[in-house]
């Protein structure tokens, strides 16, 4: 019975397709049944054969939206949205049964069929919004059957452009829809329910934090500054509502839990700095989304120390909880959390009545990051996330995502240490030896350990390295190149010369000259020409 699923299916999508104009009530039957029976048809549908259903679900969505019902009549706009819902359903319950590696490539499909923005504040008509909201709801509804490994592998290139695209649409519950996709495809440890409001009472949340790999923080420098931005301008819209500030949050905390390390705090940092920045001085923004954001930058400022366990930061926590008291007791609570749409102006301080006690102090961040022995510069710059920041880039007109995320990677290459064949050939890369750890626990871990994982080691130090080369700049790989051909040309050096030594002791008499040959006797000239051993090599190597 089983090789005739696949048939019954297209049967039934062929009985769809002649009743795509007929009462919904008959459609909606028709796509439930579909949605029942669809999971039989996954586990034989291989290549093309997948896209294809896929896209004739799609076709329907789209037929369905374009199809309008008579405005006077909610019974028939409501049975027209249930029939929507099913054939999602559908989508949802095909997707479910297919292995992670196609759910990435039906979102990357559904993605390519969203229409395209006509401006990043929305010049799309109600009819693109519809499509553009149905489509986003279809991927949501895939997204939340992919569990997530690996960023890279969950956010290719040619899906997380449009999406944080979209992000910036005009219509509000579009960017709802959007955060909600990414909170599905980030979370990884399932810390999103305890992350949907901000809250300054992290301890009582007892997340579940683990150390990132080395993939995921490659991902986040390279497509970090682009996902910031898109979030600095998501919370800038002067449309949002508390549940598009309140999903913002969640989008960020989620990441800062999954990124937890010292080489992604700082970014973090800065870019709680710029919202806090962006509401005290951004006109656009009302008065009650300015004291949602400040409530937002006091939620990250106590999230962050606590998930990332560095001794500088965990102090500096402290300093944040005293921010924290000095709100409270200058009656300031609209600047924490919960967040709410109004609040009474005569108990609330006006913005230019905020004093520095109750503000976050970007100095004492500073410091605390100087403790730590991590890179401040970057955390000096103002509103670095904002369109006249020194990552200021036009989401809307730009050459290459390659051009910011080369700015990320080409001057960190001292931080990748991999452990792989030939290392020491590999400029920017040091060998890094394992520590002796000889105890009787050790090693029965190493004998009882299965052989995946140090596989998965494996193949995950071998993409480490290939994504160093595939993004590091050349012209840094040749100046540590260089380096490495100083040592080269010292060695030399010093072996011509023990050589030249040995032949002014008389080791070997000095050539005979022969007759016709032109004897320069003046010092001066032959002090001048420098020695043969110190010509240097031509560095053929490098290039």
């Amino acid at each position: 019975m089983a090789q005739y699923s696949y048939t019954v299916i297209e049967t039934l999508m062929s009985h769809l397709d002649d009743n795509s104009k007929s009462d919904p009530k008959i459609r909606t039957s028709i796509a439930d049944v579909l949605s029942k029976i669809i999971a039989t048809a996954a586990g034989e549908s291989v290549g093309p054969s997948v896209l294809e259903i896929i896209n004739s679900l799609l076709s329907h969505l789209r037929v369905s939206v374009t199809h309008e019902a008579p405005s006077d009549d909610p019974q028939a706009q409501h049975d027209e949205k249930l029939y929507q819902e099913t054939l999602i359903n559908a989508l949802g319950e095909f997707a479910n049964h297919l292995p992670d590696y196609q759910k990435i490539e039906i979102m990357m499909f559904i993605m390519s069929k969203v229409p395209s923005l006509g401006h990043l504040r929305g010049l799309n008509g109600p009819g693109d919004v519809l499509l553009q909201n149905i489509l986003l709801k279809s991927l949501l509804k895939v997204g939340t059957k992919y569990q997530t490994r690996h960023f890279n592998n969950t956010f290719p290139l040619s899906f997380l452009e449009p999406l944080l695209h979209m992000s910036l649409a005009a219509d509000p519950d579009m960017r709802l829809l959007v955060q909600k996709i990414l909170h599905t495809l980030i979370d990884r440890h399932h810390n999103l329910e305890k992350l949907l409001k901000p809250t300054i009472n992290i301890a009582d949340l007892e997340l579940v934090v683990e150390k990132s790999s080395r993939l995921d923080i490659a991902f986040i420098r390279k497509h970090g500054p682009e996902i910031y931005r898109s979030l600095y301008e998501s919370l800038e819209q002067a449309n949002n509502t508390v549940e598009n500030i309140e999903a913002i949050y969640t989008t960020l905390a989620l990441l800062c839990v999954e990124l937890s390390s010292e080489e992604t705090v700082t970014d973090m940092l800065r870019l709680v700095v710029s919202i806090q920045d962006t509401a005290l001085t951004n006109v656009s923004l009302s008065v009650t989304q300015k004291y949602n954001l400040h409530a937002v930058v006091a939620s990250l400022l106590i999230l962050i120390p606590s998930v990332v366990p560095i001794t500088p930061l965990m102090e500096y926590a402290e300093k944040a909880s005293f921010v924290i008291e000095a709100r409270r007791s200058a009656g300031a609570n609209h600047l924490l959390p919960a967040l709410l749409a109004r609040y009474d102006p005569e108990v609330c301080l006006t913005p230019t009545q905020l004093g520095p006690d109750i503000l976050v102090d970007q100095v004492a961040i500073m410091e605390s990051l100087k403790k730590a022995g991590l890179d401040v510069a970057r955390l000096q710059q103002v509103t670095p996330y904002g369109s006249g920041g020194p990552l200021g880039l036009n989401m809307g007109h730009r050459h290459s995502w390659v051009d910011t995320s080369m700015q990320v990677s080409a001057g960190d290459l001292n931080s990748f240490q991999v452990e792989v064949d030939s290392i020491s050939s590999s400029p920017g890369v040091q060998k890094k030896y394992p520590e002796e750890d000889l105890t009787f626990e050790s090693m029965k871990r190493i004998l009882s350990e299965p052989l995946d994982k140090a596989k998965e080691a494996e193949e995950e130090r071998r993409l480490h390295l290939s994504e160093t080369f595939r993004t590091a700049d050349f012209c840094d790989l040749v100046d540590r190149t260089h380096t490495n051909n100083d040592i080269l040309q010292n060695r030399l050096n010093e072996i011509f010369s023990k050589l030249a030594i040995g032949l002014s002791d008389g080791i070997r008499p000095p050539a005979t000259p022969t007759p016709g040959m032109k004897q320069d006797n003046d010092p001066q000239r032959l002090n001048n020409n420098p020695p043969a051993y110190e010509v240097l090599f031509p560095e053929l190597f490098l290039y």
